[in-house]
């Protein structure tokens, strides 16, 4: 049956024979190849793009006591930041930050041996943010914001007063949020006379790039399979609320 039907559907897909698949698969990934160069083309203009200098001093609360934003640099030139979504009122973090922070553990270890560092900030109290963080079994530094500007110098935390106009600055743009956190991601360097410069930050969509799962996903006949739910991600639970995958 050689029946098209509606993107995203797998009931009856069209089937061929293996020679015409392999036909079909070489045309596609001359696709993927010019997605491939697009992607890399991009990255290489997101590394050209210029720094901002940071002279604010912000401090944070950790584990081992307080920290500047510096220090969180762990000796390393590059800082990765996941602003991740716990506000000081809240009990527990994001469900849809949870999923992207449920990838770090696996990739800390690479990305230090490229000079990197990772590491998650909320405004949520330090004591909550540990409960919270030993719940999920996670490994990865992660401090608190609270009673810091960091969260609203870079746009992913917003006043009341911001929230009650209807409109908030997020994502390079004044729009609706439902929320008074946002998600995002920021990266920063430091230079060899330890002056500090913000490189990137990027939100929406664009925190994406942690969620390998969705990469995945992306590859199967089904693939993020979110056509039936209220709004993207209305899926994802904290991985110890999942019910029994299915058989």
């Amino acid at each position: 049956m050689n029946t098209t039907i509606a993107e995203g559907s797998i009931v009856n897909h069209r089937v061929v024979s293996g020679d015409q698949w392999v036909t079909e698969r070489r045309a596609f990934l001359a696709r993927e190849k010019e997605l491939t160069r697009l992607h890399d083309q991009v990255a290489a203009e997101r590394r050209a793009l210029p720094w901002v200098r940071v002279d604010k001093v912000y401090v944070f609360d950790a584990p081992g006591g307080r920290r500047t934003l510096s220090d969180l640099f762990e000796g390393r030139r590059q800082l990765l930041v996941q602003h991740f979504m716990f506000g000081p009122e809240w009990e527990e973090g994001c469900p849809s930050c949870s999923f992207m922070a449920d990838h770090i553990d696996g990739m800390n270890v690479h990305l230090a041996q490229r000079d990197i560092t990772l590491v998650v900030i909320s405004r949520a109290p330090l004591a909550v943010i540990e409960r919270f963080r030993r719940r999920m079994g996670w490994q990865f530094p992660w401090v608190s914001s609270h009673g810091s500007e960091f969260n609203y110098d870079f746009a992913v935390s917003f006043t009341p007063e911001e929230q009650a106009s209807g409109k908030v600055y997020y994502n390079y743009g004044m729009t609706s949020f439902p929320a008074g956190e946002a998600p995002g991601i920021s990266v920063f360097y430091k230079d060899d006379a330890g002056e500090l410069f913000h490189t990137y930050s990027t939100y929406g969509r664009g925190v994406e790039v942690m969620m390998g799962a969705y990469k995945m996903m992306d590859l199967t006949p089904k693939g993020r399979d979110e056509g039936d739910v209220p709004h993207k991600m209305a899926w994802v639970r904290h991985h110890d609320r999942y019910a029994p995958a299915p058989i």
